[in-house]
């Protein structure tokens, strides 16, 4: 049926272009009647597909005669060739190509090989193996100085201030003292190293405290202590209870006795749930420890690689008759950086280093440089431009004369001050304090910033990606709902339920232990299903029984206080307030915590029996025969139980409602009421179950055993045969379970929206569950239709599902991380494009990896700027890619916040941060970074002035200290003091987040506003020498006292008029500068005339030309806000 479905429905189109349209998809085949080929047939005719564009514009849909030769091929570019594609960039790619293979063949990659290890023998490896240190440093010893500079020449302002500093040791270029070129640049290179070498230490010490570790090492002799960085591949490693696992492990032993232990991996896949692992049956077998060394063992492992979820290997004992094989998988491996949560484990090391999966999941940290750097890089270029352009007019005009090629060379010197080298010192120094006032705002205590060059990147920001567990939800999850059909248990009625449970408890009082499982009791029938509807009161009943018994949780019991470390289990104190559940998932810890509460507790558990207490203390017994685990494709998990009172045995199964739809028997109200409490936010679970004879359990097991024994198509035959099982169960509950929110995540993310930033929830989680969440936390607003893009496997089935996905409009995306991969590998572009489109995305099922690549992809394809958020070990590659990453300290550990440049407490601090420090940082430091260009343009201006009028001369008009003192001394506080600016409270900014969204268009800092401060430096550098050459009487000492002194008054004039709201340090900086220089006019005989500077002629003279270089522009801006205000103004208004 579905092969018969168009893929592009066109209206009305013509008979002709049907014609066409069948001849096309039949290519050759019989005529227009000729079937399109299906879903399946697409992926081997590729050929077809390259023919078939995918739709990517809307003429497709609103033309009537369209039809496939028309529609627009997805971005289709014509090659360039010969000398056209070298100069358009091929030279570029030359030169990365031969680098690339240079370094390729400095630094060969050791090729990754699959590998036996013997057990508790690190010298019989075959091949050398890389050391188990941690190393997140940039540096080493002798790469830091060069690297350091390699980072700060990179930028063409601090290369050319090198290049001009170093022309002054050559006497003919020298133009003034040394120290007006070396000094600043000295402080700037002296400021930058001190900061990486700060931070360098720090990553160094982060390292050295992880890598000195001690663990105990098993050997011939007895257990000994061994640094994390002295583990070898081979060596038999015992992890305590809360220790960290230092490297990749095959799980030989534990203290448990039942064999397997639970280990925390947030650090790994970012999910706080505990996972239970096995250890290998042979070992575990072993009388005592020192065993392991008796033996002849080796794992066979496979070969490193990033898959965190699957491992293939073999466990092999050669010293026995027949020799023992044990296949490995997932649940036998303890990988790195997970901490044991129980018990003690044994471990033999399989992968150590740079091999684990924990490392080849994290990405090397980038050196990150903000947009706002890059903008002014390419402004200080335009400004050399300008600069050697001045400089060959000038030249030009003296006719080439004499050695021109050198008085070239000295104008490129004179006029250097363009590209004012004070440049990157306001810049740094703003940056370190926008990072100080970060720190010290109140609103957001425990924020950190420990990335301090890139403040402004948070008021740049168009995608936020964000981490689910423990960022948006606390993941903390609580019993909300009991749905039985006919009747619904909330919160507030939950009483009734215990009144229920009371009954059948308190008829039938059956002995504590049950049934001995020796005296076979009698097997019933299980008996018809009754045409009278059950009361009330036993559908209660079953359905918490079931809830009690399906499900993978099991109940651990701390040791009693000085109890020794192999406790026997006497030694364990099993009350009610000692016991803690641990399951793979929180849900399953919040159901069985839930039935406590009603009255049904699980006392203990182990693989094949389990306990419950009833209401009044009676002690239910029953034996697990069968476990099917949840699995993201099957969406359920079931569990076949025996009670050992009556000898009944039960197939209880619970999952997904779109699994459980079909195996349920006929009703009414699921599917109804499943939407009810999604829309709620919960998380549904569907409970059923069925009765099974005898004999149809023991059919079961027999089919069961041998389906697992099979080596071909195990997992399709072992689903077989369970879904034998499924099929009309009696439909018991519906169950709704709340994950909590992390508090004002709903806010935070409508303030974002409204902002212009669009959101995508990046999950390692389930599919149902992320969806849930996307809803519950209003990321998908309610109106909003989903999306949920159909788990796809190859091309065609990419093709046929990305159409149907772009005929939706303005509708959220859920996407898994298999189906993006293949996505990405056919139609990378074309999916990026539909979904940049959407108002919100969300991938489940991501991966580290993952995670980090959709980073990479977005900068590629939009070159907006992103933001990661995240808080465990699992988001760090994402963290690192994002232009701007944001730490959360949770319960997930540190790992995420520390390798962050920025690190908050809870995720609402998000709206603050960006709403006010991240726009004030970036509106400062562009109005900074100007202001600074025009200082050195206004006095660049004069200096061409006054050459041009003397003659073409290459002379200073300013010598020595007053350059110096210029741009330091008198200018530099009230210049500095932009920084303290700001347009609006920041109660008004965080009011109305509109306010964010113009920033990203970057309106503060263009050609457009760079050239209006280009027009005010001519106009006021102009003004400014002419009226000083003009009012000048007699010598010419005169013109630099007066047109100096009105320079220094029109930068103090300008930094007034620039501020928007006053704070009492500008005032003070003001003040200051204003005292320095009338202060220092004392000292500068050398360069004025005192007698005149003394006078009242010269007090005239000066105010006269500020005045006409200034007032002009107060007019001009007073105007501009009349007629044309900013947005900010009518809210400070």
């Amino acid at each position: 049926m579905a092969d018969q479905i168009p893929l592009y429905p066109v209206r009305g189109a013509a008979a002709a272009a049907n014609r066409r349209r069948a001849a096309y998809y039949s290519a050759a085949g019989p005529g227009p009647g000729a079937e399109r080929p299906s879903r399946y047939q697409l992926e081997d005719e590729s050929a077809h597909l390259d023919e078939m564009p995918l739709m990517m514009s809307e003429e497709g849909f609103e033309n009537d005669e369209s039809d496939y030769h028309t529609l627009p091929r997805a971005r289709i570019t014509r090659r360039k060739r010969g000398l056209e594609w070298f100069v358009c960039g091929g030279w570029k790619f030359l030169c990365i190509s031969c680098c690339d293979w240079l370094i390729n063949i400095c630094q060969r990659k050791r090729e990754l090989k699959a590998r036996t290890v013997w057990l508790g023998h690190p010298e019989k490896c075959e091949e050398k193996h890389p050391r188990n240190s941690i190393k997140n440093q940039k540096y080493n010893v002798f790469t830091f100085i060069p690297g350091v500079l390699y980072e700060q020449f990179k930028f063409f302002l601090n290369l050319y201030f090198l290049v001009v500093s170093c022309s002054q040791f050559v006497p003919a270029l020298k133009i003034g003292y040394l120290y007006t070129y070396w000094a600043p640049l000295g402080f700037v290179l002296a400021v930058t190293i001190m900061r990486e070498a700060i931070d360098e230490f720090r990553r160094f010490q982060r390292d050295k405290e992880v890598n000195s570790q001690l663990y105990s090492k098993l050997t011939i002799r007895g257990k000994v202590q061994v640094k994390s960085s002295d583990i070898q591949v081979g060596d038999l490693i015992i992890v305590e209870k809360n220790q960290r696992i230092p490297s990749d492990m095959v799980f030989l032993r534990t203290s448990e006795k039942a064999g397997s232990c639970f280990i925390r991996t947030d650090q790994l896949d970012g999910e706080t749930d505990w996972k239970p692992k096995v250890a290998v049956s042979c070992t575990q077998r072993l009388p005592a420890l020192g065993e392991l060394f008796s033996i002849r063992a080796y794992v066979y492992a496979q070969k490193p690689q990033l898959d965190i979820h699957s491992f293939e290997g073999t466990f092999t004992r050669e010293d026995c008759d027949p020799p023992v094989h044990e296949s490995l998988s997932i649940e036998n491996t303890l990988w790195a950086s997970t901490i044991v949560a129980s018990g003690t484990v044994i471990g033999v090391v399989i992968y150590t280093g740079k091999e684990t999966r924990s490392v080849m999941n994290t990405s090397n940290p980038k050196n990150k440089v903000g947009l706002l750097d890059l903008e002014l890089n390419q402004l200080t270029k335009a400004l050399f431009g300008a600069l050697v352009a001045l400089s060959v007019v000038m030249v030009t005009l003296q006719g080439f004369a004499g050695p021109w090629y050198r008085n070239l060379f000295r104008f490129l010197l004179l006029l250097s001050y363009i590209i004012p080298i004070s440049l990157r010192v306001n810049l740094d120094m703003g940056k370190a304090a926008y990072g100080w006032m970060i720190m010290k705002d109140e609103s957001i205590p425990g924020t950190v910033v420990r990335t301090s060059t890139i403040p402004e990147e948070l008021g740049r920001l168009v995608y936020l990606l964000t981490d689910k567990t423990g960022t948006l939800t606390q993941n903390e999850m609580v019993f909300k709902r009991l749905h039985l059909g006919t009747v619904s248990y909330g919160a507030d009625t939950m009483d009734e339920i215990q009144t229920h449970l009371r009954n059948p408890y308190s008829q039938t009082q059956p002995p504590a232990g049950g049934h001995s499982s020796s005296a076979t009791p009698p097997r019933k029938a299980p008996r018809a299903a009754p045409k009278v509807r059950k009361s009330v009161g036993s559908r209660v009943h079953e359905a918490v029984k079931a809830v009690a018994l399906c499900h993978n949780v099991t109940p651990t019991y701390e040791r009693r206080a000085g109890a020794p470390a192999e406790a026997a289990e006497a030694d364990r104190d099993f009350s009610d307030g000692n016991r803690t559940y641990q399951a793979a998932s929180p849900d399953e810890v919040a159901l069985v915590q839930w039935t406590e509460s009603v009255g049904l507790t699980l006392v203990s558990r182990d693989l094949a029996s389990m306990q419950l207490r009833g209401p009044s203390g009676q002690l239910l017994t029953f034996s697990v025969l069968q476990t099917f685990p949840f699995t993201s494709e099957s969406k359920r998990m079931g569990i076949i139980v025996r009670d050992e009172s009556t000898a009944e045995i039960t197939f209880y199964m619970k999952g997904a409602d779109v699994a459980m739809s079909s195996i349920v028997q006929y009703n009414d109200w699921l599917e109804e009421e499943c939407g009810n409490m999604a829309r709620e936010g919960l998380r549904t679970l569907v409970v059923a179950k069925r009765v099974l004879t005898e004999e149809q359990y023991q059919d079961f097991e027999s089919r069961y055993s041998q389906a697992k024994l099979s080596t071909h198509d195990r997992a399709l035959k072992v689903a077989a045969v369970v879904e034998s099982l499924e099929r009309e169960m009696e439909l018991l509950c519906l169950t709704g379970v709340e994950d909590q929110l992390q508090a004002d995540v709903r806010p935070t993310l409508e303030m974002l929206r409204n902002a212009g930033i669009k959101i995508w929830m990046l999950t390692g989680d389930k599919l149902e569950t992320a969806t849930c969440i996307a809803k519950s936390s209003h990321l998908v607003s309610r109106t909003q239709d989903i999306h949920i893009f159909r788990p796809v496997t190859n091309r065609g089935e990419a093709h046929l599902e990305l159409n149907a996905f772009r005929r939706k409009h303005d509708c959220a995306l859920v996407i898994s991380g298999d189906s993006l991969e293949v996505c990405l590998k056919f139609y990378e572009h074309e999916l990026v494009e539909l979904a940049c489109q959407c108002p919100a995305v969300v991938c489940c099922r991501c991966s580290p990896t993952q995670k980090a690549h959709i980073v990479r992809l977005l900068q590629q394809h939009t070159g907006k700027r992103t933001c990661a958020i995240g808080d465990g070990g699992n988001d760090v590659s994402m963290i690192q890619m994002a232009d701007c990453g944001i730490g959360i300290e949770g319960k997930e550990g540190r790992q995420a916040s520390l390798a962050a440049d920025f690190s908050i407490t809870q995720f609402r601090h998000v709206g603050r941060l960006l709403m006010v420090h991240g726009r004030s940082s970036y509106k400062r430091s562009a109005a900074l970074g100007q202001f600074v260009m025009h200082r050195g343009l206004i006095i660049s201006t004069m200096q061409a002035v006054f050459s041009s009028v003397f003659y073409f001369a290459s002379v200073p008009l300013y010598q020595g200290f007053l350059m110096v003192g210029y741009a330091t001394l008198y200018t530099m506080f009230p210049v500095f003091s932009l920084v303290l600016d700001q347009d609006v409270k920041p109660e008004m900014a965080m009011l109305y987040p509109e306010l964010y969204k113009d920033l990203t268009k970057g309106r503060s800092l263009s050609f457009k506003t760079f050239l209006v401060w280009v027009l005010v430096s001519v106009y006021q550098g102009g003004i400014l020498m002419y009226g000083a050459l003009l009012l000048f009487e007699s010598e010419f000492v005169h013109v630099v006292a007066i047109s100096f002194t009105a320079l220094i008054l029109t930068e103090l004039l300008m930094v007034a008029l620039t501020v928007r709201t006053w704070h009492w340090l500008m005032v003070v900086a003001e003040v200051l500068s204003l005292g320095c220089y009338v202060a220092s006019l004392a000292f500068l005989n050398e360069y004025f005339d005192v007698a005149f500077i003394t006078s009242a002629a010269f007090v005239w003279k000066v105010s006269a030309v500020t005045a006409v270089s200034c007032l002009p522009l107060y007019a001009l801006k007073h105007l501009k806000r009349k007629l044309a205000p900013p947005s900010y103004s009518k809210l400070s208004s």
